[in-house]
This record gives C-alpha cells, sequence and structure tokens, in this order.
C-alpha cells in the first residue's frame, strides 16, 4: 500500500479539516473519496463513515497505524516542552468537540470511553500549560461529555468545579466563560433532577450571554444554549 510523506510543515488543524471534508466527500458519494477510504481503511462502514474513520484514512495514507500517532508525530516534530502540553491541550480539546454530537450514551462503550478520556486528557495538558481559565474551560468540556454519554453525576461534579473556578478567578476570565459554566450545571442539574435549580441556572446563563461583549462569542453562547440535550429542561 503507498503511502504520502506528511508536508514539512504539517498541522493537526489542517489535517483535520481534510479528514472532515473527506468524511463529507465519502457521505455524499464521490467515487474518488470512496476509493481513499477501501484503499486504507477497507473495514469502514459504508452505512456510516464517521469523523473518526476518516481521521484513520488520512493517518494511514501518511503510513501511520492510527490517528493519535499521526497526532503524535505532528506535535512533537514542532514543538516540546510546555508548548508541547499546549499543543495537545488545543488539538484534544478541538478533537473532542468534534466528536460530541457523533456520541451518545448509545454509542459502542470504547467511543463513550475515548471521547469522555479525550476530555480529560485536554483538560490534564491545560493543567501543566495554561491558568485557571484552562483549567474551567476543561471542566466544562469533561462535564458536557459525561451528561452526552449518560453520566449525570460526573457531569454534575464537573460542571459545579468548572463554576467555582471562574468565581474564584474573575481576573483570568473572559466574559463568556461564566454563562458557559452555567450552561454547563444547568444541563446537568437538569440531568439530575433538579429541574428549579437547573432553570434558575439556564437563566441566568441567558442573562450572561446578553453582556457579553464580543458578538461572536455571543453567537457561539446562543447556539450552543439552543442545542439539545436539556434533559426535558424548558426554559
Amino acid at each position: 500500500m503507498s503511502t504520502t510523506p506528511l508536508p514539512a510543515k504539517a498541522s493537526l488543524s489542517q489535517l483535520r479539516a481534510r479528514a472532515k471534508d473527506l468524511r463529507k466527500a465519502v457521505t455524499k458519494g464521490r467515487p474518488d473519496a470512496i476509493e481513499r477510504a477501501r484503499t486504507h481503511h477497507p473495514a469502514y462502514s459504508e452505512e456510516a463513515f464517521t469523523l473518526r474513520d476518516a481521521q484513520l484514512t488520512i493517518a494511514r495514507e501518511y503510513g501511520l497505524a492510527s490517528w493519535p500517532e499521526l497526532m503524535e508525530k505532528v506535535a512533537t516534530e514542532l514543538v516540546e516542552g510546555r508548548e508541547l502540553h499546549r499543543y495537545f491541550g488545543v488539538e484534544l480539546n478541538n478533537e473532542t468537540w468534534d466528536l460530541l454530537e457523533q456520541i451518545d450514551e448509545t454509542s459502542p462503550l470504547l467511543d463513550q470511553e475515548r471521547v469522555l478520556y479525550g476530555a480529560y486528557a485536554a483538560c490534564l495538558h491545560w493543567l501543566e500549560a495554561g491558568n485557571e481559565a484552562n483549567h474551567a474551560r476543561g471542566e466544562h468540556l469533561i462535564a458536557r461529555v459525561a451528561l452526552r454519554i449518560g453520566r449525570a453525576d460526573l457531569g454534575l461534579e464537573h460542571a459545579r468545579r468548572c463554576l467555582q473556578l471562574v468565581q474564584d478567578h474573575p481576573d483570568q476570565m473572559d466574559d463568556w466563560d461564566e454563562p458557559f459554566a452555567r450552561e454547563a450545571l444547568a444541563r446537568a442539574l437538569a440531568a439530575t433532577g433538579s429541574t428549579a435549580q437547573a432553570r434558575a441556572e439556564r437563566r441566568r446563563a441567558e442573562e450572561l450571554t446578553e453582556l457579553v461583549t464580543d458578538p461572536g462569542d455571543r453567537e457561539v453562547l446562543v447556539t450552543e444554549l439552543g442545542k439539545e440535550p436539556w434533559f426535558g429542561l424548558t426554559s
């Protein structure tokens, strides 16, 4: 099986974009994309070509056995030490968010575990390379993943930790950190049956969202607040 050498200045963000494009192309039935998948990932399912399938195909095109191996190879060629932690923190965070909407509590257990461990790993790297704001955002991601895969109590634990960090270190936070923290807490409270508290936290998150200065940041918050699951909670 022939492989392609990595570009001299390979970027994982570019490779991730290529994987997304490949997934879309296979889903749309493009012959060239299907041939790439069949060549490098013959076990893929024609009914459901996932982002992970596309990432594996990309990695094998470069002669590597898995996406994590590709990520490690690119990272070690670019950065080292503290910057390596920062690099993995960013990449694992982005990859986990990419996978989040494809995984839920009905997904295979291994897929659930991988996305949860990805969130924990991202947070761990930020503990080495970032500050309390990065830590809080890591806790938020863990909470969202845990809720997505049906681990409500775990989600509540991390959502509370996220809000605690935001409140304890306001000087390090952006104006969108608290509404995000309260959004995660509202979901977790709803998932664990504390409906009244959940509704209050969601309302507070919506109020704080209106105060976010940057229109782009505000729009991201509005979009996230509009996404399920809200576990039956109404505004």
